[in-house]
């Protein structure tokens, strides 16, 4: 895709360069190796992570501009979160989100990765390197992704606090995360989080049943009630989850939520058919509404957005040309196309400015700047999304990110946490 200033061509390069014009050929005209220009295509990396970027689309393009076979597995995010800490042989990249990062590091599963190897490590946005959007920015409460984004090297087991040149996970997508609402059926303006166990909405809330994100919006709901005031929401004290888990369950008795969803889809169907009118969402569950021309929103909520990122972690048997070619991916992944993909599902990519290549300047502006959209605004499928004039949910990336209260988060206590939420689910 890019050459880097000042070191030749990239593998990368060599790799499109083979592709073009013959195995062998492109071996010897580029000075790659002749074994990895041989042998790319019998390469297959196996990648596990949640629905939000294991996508099709994703892997036909890596074949397409890498050589090599992406083969993807998507599942929910305890799954993906199971799957990284017990099963270390079923993988070789993990693409997962750091609070998942901070369950299934220790275990030693994944491998330090050396910085000096990733081509644009310098125009990652900061919230992955020192926490903090802009100098001036708060860090949110939770599991920041530079708390749990760097080791002191190859091999080790716990984090540090500065960047040390080793990374856990490479970081690729994130978002501010909110409620979605139908207006269409609300009827009125929706400003703060605890709507979302409002009387008036009984038997049509739902919150999401994953406990490490939903947990979080609990948190984000009582602390909007005035019934709860957390020293951190993403550290509870045992007596913060009770209280927390025991508002909940009283709503839940009371008929309050339709459903818990754990999949994408059924959040979007539950969402398009009416059957629920505000509930817990994700950006691309958002997007798939609106593609089927049901009016859904993600609501600004003035007391901030819960947040989340996710990256690429590598496993730590992976050697030798295969670890190359996943440092190609990686670098490809940062690139621009991937992150464009992903933005015009609402999502942002950890090198903005690549993305902008890649998008319309209606697209830029729309979705990152926050700008009036020029023209339609349609799905990476091609699904018109917006009409011209429409403006983004919340406004620009920066008064979005800029607006995040917490981010998902594994506690101190969350074997009780887990027990706890358990309970709710079942009462």
């Amino acid at each position: 895709m890019t050459e880097t200033k000042g070191k030749g061509l990239s593998r990368r390069a060599m790799l499109k360069g083979a592709a073009a014009v013959g195995a062998a050929s492109a071996a010897s005209t580029l000075g790659a190796p002749m074994i990895w220009a041989q042998n790319i295509q019998n390469i297959t990396l196996r990648q596990v992570g949640t629905g939000v970027s294991n996508l099709n689309e994703i892997a036909q393009k890596v074949k397409e501009d890498l050589g090599f076979t992406l083969e993807m597995t998507a599942l929910d995010s305890d799954a993906a979160t199971q799957r990284a800490a017990t099963q270390p042989g079923s993988y070789d990249i993990a693409d997962i989100e750091y609070w998942i990062c901070k369950k299934v590091w220790p275990t030693g599963n994944l491998q330090a990765m050396d910085v000096s190897r990733i081509e644009r490590y310098d125009q990652i946005v900061g919230i992955f390197k020192d926490g903090r959007l802009t100098p001036e920015s708060t860090i949110a409460q939770g599991t920041a992704p530079h708390t749990v984004g760097f080791v002191d090297g190859p091999g080790s087991t716990t984090f540090v606090d500065e960047q040390s040149g080793w990374m856990t996970l490479i970081p690729t997508i994130y978002n501010a995360d909110t409620l979605g609402i139908r207006p269409d059926l609300i009827g009125r303006p929706i400003e703060s989080w605890a709507e979302l166990l409002n009387p008036e909405f009984r038997g049509k809330a739902s919150i999401l049943d994953i406990s490490s994100i939903g947990i979080m919006d609990m948190a984000m709901v009582c602390e909007a009630m005035g019934e709860v005031q957390y020293a951190d929401k993403g550290n509870m004290t045992r007596e913060e989850i009770d209280r927390t888990i025991a508002i909940f369950t009283e709503a839940k008795r009371a008929g309050q939520f339709r459903s818990f969803w754990k999949t994408f889809d059924e959040s979007v169907n539950l969402m398009a058919s009416g059957e629920v009118v505000i509930q817990s969402m994700w950006s691309p569950a958002i997007t798939a509404v609106r593609s089927r021309g049901v009016e859904c929103v993600y609501q600004p909520l003035r007391e901030g957005y819960r947040s989340w990122g996710g990256g690429i972690g590598l496993s730590a048997g992976l050697s030798g040309m295969e670890l190359d070619a996943a440092y190609d991916y990686i670098n490809w992944y940062l690139s621009g196309w991937t992150g464009a993909f992903l933005m015009r599902q609402g999502y942002y990519s950890a090198v903005p400015e690549t993305s902008r290549e890649f998008m319309s300047e209606n697209e830029w502006g729309y979705w990152f700047e926050g700008k009036p959209a020029t023209e339609e605004i349609v799905s990476p499928q091609g699904q018109v999304l917006e009409q011209a004039g429409a403006v983004r949910d919340g406004g620009s990336f920066y008064d979005r990110m800029g607006h995040v209260a917490c981010w998902n988060a594994v506690m101190d206590e969350n074997q009780y946490m887990v027990r706890k939420w358990n309970e709710f689910i079942a009462a």
